[in-house]
């Protein structure tokens, strides 16, 4: 369903070359037109030195034409350029490459002491770190990220962070590492990144503002692809009040991969939800899609069969979304545990057939699921099969056990009562001892 698609919203807070593996998902999904997902590869192709893969899309969409003279000329300048850097580079990775300098980077984490080491015994200058920066860049344009992570490591070990480029050595850095898949080096940019936004003073708290929703962004590739990720991402969109602050005013549909980061997370998400909840509750007005409208449907209106409504729209959500399809099985079994769960806290006894429909189910699977469930001591009931129904074991207290627990309760409040009277009373005799002392 394209009118679910968020990747002409995403697109606009990420690098042209992040964009390309959103828009391959969606060609081999089908949602568009391939003539239309054609041309918007070329355009983003069109301010790359990725040539050959413009020329190879031209060819794809205009079978019947040429390849435009523009792009032979633009190839033949890219090689142009490519050789020209090459050669001031030569001499520079040729230090880097000296066995005693590849000794010095991993030993030492002073860069300072590095650049003394390069400038005595090699004759290393400033100019050539500008030199590999631009080199680096040059190379990503291209498209060969390996090198480009390789020579921004080097870059932002030689330069202080106060540096022009330091910054954007690690934003290249870090969509160099994601693009590879690289995921543990990924994490790693990505805290340099915010780091350096949240210790950094920007011109203004838009430029800050800008920056984080950047992050927010970039960080979807990590944090559905590492093994931490949907812990992370609950610290920082969800407690992580200067983050929640940037969703909440520029980028409200994040909403949707927090909300499955924590329907996901089985460890966290008793906690989290109370809190998601809230903020989906004021969102609302702003934002929707049927992955919040299921939490609100469950956890604000208790509506149920607006629930099952929505899990089946959130089925075909997930399965178009780039940064979602993987999560998909783990979504649906968990958005069924959370519709049952709350579903037993109002009801004690309750038709499998009925729930079976609430769950999107055969009654067969759904009695299954159930079972499954008792098995794995995740839940206290009994299933009488004659009568189709699920017994939930929760039982009321008895107006004895009552009577003990709150006399339980009135004993310690009068222990805790009488401790803190003792406690003011000897504070107090100590201060009149002083005082006549005095």
């Amino acid at each position: 369903m394209a009118k679910f698609d968020l990747t002409t919203t995403l697109g606009q807070y990420l690098d042209r070359h992040l964009v390309f593996p959103l828009l391959e998902f969606l060609t081999v999904k089908g949602l568009y037109e391939e003539k239309e997902m054609l041309l918007g590869k070329l355009d983003l192709l069109s301010n790359t030195n990725m040539v050959d893969f413009a020329m190879d899309v031209h060819r794809n969409l205009y079978p019947d034409q040429s390849v435009p003279t523009t792009l032979k000329d633009k190839r033949q300048d890219v090689v142009s350029q490519l050789k020209d850097l090459q050669s001031k580079t030569n001499i520079i990775t040729e230090i880097f490459d000296s066995p005693e300098v590849q000794r010095q980077i991993q030993s030492s984490r002073d860069g300072r002491q590095l650049y003394d080491l390069l400038s005595k015994e090699y004759g290393f200058k400033h100019e050539m770190i500008n030199t590999l920066y631009d080199y680096a860049k040059f190379q990503y344009e291209c498209g060969n990220y390996s090198a480009t992570a390789e020579y921004l490591y080097f870059v932002r070990v030689l330069i202080p962070p106060s540096d022009r480029n330091f910054l954007s050595s690690c934003w290249g850095k870090l969509a160099s590492e994601i693009l590879m898949q690289n995921w543990d080096y990924a994490l790693d940019d990505l805290n340099k990144v915010k780091d350096l936004i949240d210790g950094n003073s920007f011109a203004s708290d838009l430029m800050t503002l800008q920056q984080r929703t950047w992050v927010i962004h970039w960080s979807l590739f990590v944090y559905f692809n590492h093994p931490k990720g949907r812990d992370l991402i609950i610290d920082q969109f969800l407690y992580t009040p200067t983050y929640l602050n940037a969703i909440q005013t520029t980028c409200p549909h994040i909403l949707r991969y927090l909300t499955t980061a924590v329907i996901t997370n089985k460890q966290r998400r008793r906690t989290a939800l109370k809190d998601l909840v809230k903020v989906i509750q004021q969102e609302s007005y702003t934002y929707k899609d049927p992955i919040t409208e299921f939490v609100q449907c469950l956890y604000v209106d208790f509506d149920f069969d607006g629930a099952q409504k929505k899990l089946r729209e959130c089925e075909t959500v997930l399965y178009n979304d780039f940064f979602l399809v993987a999560c998909l099985e783990d979504f649906i079994e968990n958005a069924r545990l959370l519709i049952f769960e709350t579903f037993c806290r109002i009801h004690e006894c309750i038709s499998i057939n009925m729930l079976a429909e609430k769950l999107n189910m055969s009654p067969d699977d759904a009695e299954k699921w159930i079972v499954n469930l008792i098995r794995n001591a995740r839940l206290d009931a009994k299933i009488d099969s004659k009568l189709g129904h699920v017994v939930m074991g929760t039982q009321a207290v008895s107006p004895y056990q009552q009577v003990i627990e709150k006399t339980k309760n009135l004993s310690m409040r009068s222990q805790m009562l009488a401790f803190n009277i003792e406690k003011k009373l000897g504070n107090r005799s100590n201060q009149d001892n002083q005082w006549s002392q005095e």
